[in-house]
């Protein structure tokens, strides 16, 4: 059982550490252990794990969206998504052309503000 003799060994190096950090004794780290040596205790204890399912009360829940319908019960999936999908078209074509009018006046901006900087040529 080689992995436990690397466990003990890597329990014990971990020890060193902290006491070396800490500067506390091995007896202030683990009281019921023996002061000498590198004998460590290992407490080992089953979890079982529970789920619990909380709901909120009803009145303060927001207002879900409505669902997809499955394909072929009810309503026209097809065009349903063609117009999600046109909506989100128009959406970033807005932002395109909103970036594009960003972009033409922050140009213009600094073109003027070059051109105010430089002033009139030197005359000789």
């Amino acid at each position: 059982m080689k992995w436990i003799r690397e466990r003990d060994a890597l329990i014990a190096q971990t020890l060193a550490f902290v006491q070396s950090v800490t500067g506390r004794k091995d007896d202030v780290l683990q009281p019921d252990a023996p002061a000498t040596g590198s004998t460590v205790a290992v407490e080992i204890a089953a979890v079982e794990a529970v789920a619990v399912e909380i709901e909120p009360p009803q009145d303060t829940l927001p207002p879900r969206p409505a669902p997809f319908p499955a394909p072929g019960t009810g309503g026209d999936f097809r065009t349903e998504m063609q117009a999600r999908i046109a909506d989100f078209r128009k959406h970033q074509e807005r932002f395109e052309r909103e970036r594009e009018e960003y972009y033409a006046t922050t140009l213009t901006r600094l073109r003027a503000a070059i051109r105010d900087v430089s002033g009139p040529p030197a005359q000789k």
